[in-house]
C-alpha cells in the first residue's frame, strides 16, 4: 500500500475537500471492524483513517503538501515549524476544518452507536454544517433584534441575533444544516456576525465610545447637554472649566455581557467648538482676559 495520503483514499492530489470526505466515507463503510472484521481490512482501515488525518484537515493538507509534514503526520527535519496557533498535528474538533461531521467514527458514521450497533441499523451520517454570515447594525448588535438569512435556494433562516452580540461571533443554529446521509441528523448552521460601522458610536469590549462637541461657554461656566446612547438620548453635566479632549463616563449605558450579564459603559469625550464667526465682542474680552490672565498649557 502507498503511503501516500491521497494514493490511500485513492483521489488525485487536485481532489476538492468534498471529494476526500466522500472518499473516505466509501472506504470507511467498506472497512469498519464491524463489517469487515478481517485483519487485512482492518490494517487497512487504519492507513484510511490515518490517511483522512492528513488531508481531511485542510491546516494539515497544507503542511503535507508543502513538504512541513510527511504522510504520518510528522515534522520533516528540514521544514520550518510555526509556533502557536495552527502548528503541528490537531486532533479532530480541536480548531478543525469548518465542517464538523468527522468529530468521532462510531458516533457520526453509525447510527448503532457502539461495536455490533451498525449492523442491526444500517449507515448513516450527520449532515454537513454550512456557513453564513449576517450583517447587522451597530444598534442592533447592541440591543438584540430579529433577523432573517436569505439562502443560496432561497430559503431563510430566521434567527435571533442575542443583545451584546460582538463582531465575528458565530451563531449555531442546531439542524439547520444539511440534512444527514441514511437517516443521520441534519448538520448545523454556522452564521457569522459581521457588524456594520456607526455614525456616532464605536465600541470596546462592552463600553460604547462616542466624541460630543460642546460650546466654548459650556466648556468654561459648565451645562448641561444632551448625548446619544444606545438606549436614546440622556442629559450629560458638563463641569465647569472642562477642557476638550476630557472624557465622561454614563454608568451602565454601554453593552451587556451574555457571559457574565454585566452591562458596560459609555464613554463621552468632549471636544470644544469655536463658533463659525468669532465676533467683535469675543475678540475684544478674550484681549482683555489675556492681558490679565496668562497661562501656558502647553509647559
Amino acid at each position: 500500500m502507498a503511503d501516500d495520503p491521497y494514493d490511500i483514499l485513492g483521489v488525485p492530489h487536485s481532489a476538492t475537500e468534498d471529494q476526500i470526505r466522500k472518499a473516505y466515507l466509501k472506504l470507511v463503510k467498506e472497512l469498519h471492524p464491524d463489517v469487515n472484521p478481517s485483519k487485512k481490512a482492518e490494517e487497512r482501515f487504519k492507513l484510511v483513517t490515518a490517511a483522512h488525518d492528513i488531508i481531511g484537515d485542510p491546516d494539515r493538507r497544507r503542511q503535507y503538501d508543502n513538504g512541513e509534514i510527511d504522510a504520518s503526520g510528522e515534522q520533516r527535519r528540514h521544514s520550518y515549524r510555526p509556533q502557536g496557533a495552527g502548528a503541528g498535528a490537531r486532533s479532530r474538533g480541536a480548531g478543525g476544518p469548518i465542517f464538523e461531521d468527522f468529530g468521532d467514527v462510531f458516533s457520526d458514521l453509525f447510527s448503532g452507536g457502539g461495536r455490533g450497533g451498525a449492523r442491526g441499523a444500517g449507515f448513516s451520517t450527520k449532515g454537513r454544517d454550512v456557513r453564513y454570515t449576517l450583517d447587522v447594525d451597530f444598534l442592533e448588535a447592541v440591543q438584540g433584534a430579529k433577523k432573517r438569512v436569505t439562502l443560496p435556494d432561497n430559503g431563510v433562516l430566521d434567527l435571533a441575533v442575542p443583545e451584546g452580540v460582538s463582531d465575528g461571533q458565530v451563531l449555531r443554529l442546531r439542524g439547520r444544516g444539511e440534512a444527514g446521509i441514511a437517516g443521520g441528523e441534519a448538520g448545523d448552521a454556522l452564521v457569522e456576525i459581521r457588524i456594520r460601522p456607526h455614525r456616532e458610536f464605536r465600541r470596546e469590549g462592552d463600553d460604547i465610545l462616542i466624541e460630543v462637541p460642546i460650546t466654548i461657554d459650556e466648556a468654561v461656566l459648565g451645562g448641561k447637554v444632551e448625548v446619544p446612547t444606545a438606549g436614546g438620548r440622556v442629559q450629560l453635566t458638563i463641569p465647569k472649566g472642562t477642557s476638550s479632549g476630557q472624557v465622561m463616563r454614563l454608568k451602565g449605558k454601554g453593552v451587556r455581557n451574555a457571559a457574565t450579564g454585566s452591562v458596560g459603559d459609555e464613554l463621552v469625550t468632549v471636544r470644544i467648538v469655536l463658533p463659525e464667526t468669532i465676533d467683535d465682542s469675543l475678540s475684544y474680552f478674550l484681549t482683555e482676559w489675556r492681558q490679565k490672565n496668562k497661562y501656558d498649557p502647553r509647559k
